[in-house]
């Protein structure tokens, strides 16, 4: 299309500078007529562009307009170069290629933008993962990954809680990185399902094709999911006292959720303590985060939680001084 063309010629001068219509036509892959065709429509469209004749000739564009033929100001550049390229994209054999795609953009960037750019790579870097996620994505992402942009079938083996291995064939429709860990979503029996890619015990590419179902919407699906996967998960509450020390804290133990459990905590009593409420997805998870808070944090209810952590701590103390007078 000659929309197309004039474009590649336009980002060709922005990026190389001046260049004759002979490499510009064997660049583009058409006549040196059509190329002194296409800069006079370019001119006509009130693009600064000029041809000079003899040695050392050539087209080329005026400065002052290479500093906005990208049509990024300079918020706008910073902002796309904060985009590092996310972990799960690497994991996916991608890396090489968005990285080159990057390139092409920086060096199309007139010199004050790739300042801008520079500036933002230098000052903000974007880490998805959780604190000590493995990352591991587990051996079978790429045949995954095949299958589906190849819209073949996947004989896929999961294992239950009870370790039983179960067989199924799905129809891949999409992989979904939540935070870092990649979901499969797949066609079984008419309804999508997800699984953990990380979690498959095996996973191999069928010859046997299946249609893509034109109306699923991946983005739709994932968001319908995981706010119905949230809504269902049951919440146990704890109520506790901690120090000052461990309310400064607070963001290593409980993560994100600190700045809201802080946000509605009581007013401090005349020691520093705070009353707080906390969110665990069950006892024994409330119970591993409030005995690594040691004596910064007294529990005041549930009871059996109260109960559990006395005798949790009762018999590592007994253990140790078993250990100690062996």
């Amino acid at each position: 299309m000659r929309a197309d063309r004039l474009l590649s010629i336009l980002m060709l001068l922005q990026t190389r500078g001046k260049m004759t219509a002979v490499d510009l036509a064997e660049e583009l892959e058409v006549s040196e007529r059509t190329i002194y065709r296409d800069v006079e429509a370019l001119s006509v469209a009130g693009v600064p562009v000029y041809a000079e004749r003899g040695p050392g000739g050539g087209i080329a564009l005026i400065d002052e307009y290479r500093t906005n033929l990208t049509g990024l100001n300079a918020d706008e550049t910073r902002a796309m170069f904060m985009l590092s390229i996310p972990s799960p994209l690497l994991q996916l054999d991608v890396g090489q290629d968005l990285k080159a795609a990057m390139l092409k953009l920086n060096a199309a960037l007139p010199g004050t933008r790739g300042e801008d750019q520079r500036a933002a790579r230098r000052r903000i870097h974007l880490d998805a993962s959780w604190w000590g996620q493995s990352g591991q994505t587990g051996p079978y992402l790429q045949v995954v990954q095949r299958a589906m942009w190849d819209e073949r079938r996947l004989r896929i083996v999961t294992r239950t809680q009870f370790g039983i291995e179960i067989e199924q064939e799905v129809s891949p429709l999409g992989l979904v990185a939540k935070a870092n860990v990649w979901h499969l979503v797949a066609l079984r029996v008419g309804r999508p399902q997800v699984y953990r890619v990380s979690e498959l015990v095996r996973a191999e590419r069928l010859e046997e094709r299946f249609e893509y179902p034109e109306a699923f919407d991946l983005a739709a699906f994932w968001e319908e999911y995981a706010a119905q996967r949230e809504s269902q998960r049951s919440l146990y509450w704890v109520t506790a006292r901690i120090s000052p020390s461990m309310a400064q804290n607070l963001f290593t133990v409980m993560g994100e959720q600190a700045a809201g459990i802080l946000a509605q905590a009581s007013p401090p009593d005349e020691r520093g303590w705070v009353t707080v409420r906390m969110s665990f997805e069950w006892l024994g998870q409330a119970r591993e985060k409030l005995l690594g808070m040691g004596g910064a944090a007294e529990i005041l209810e549930p009871e059996a939680l109260r109960k559990s952590v006395t005798d949790f701590a009762r018999q590592v103390l007994i253990t140790n001084k078993e250990f100690l007078h062996e």
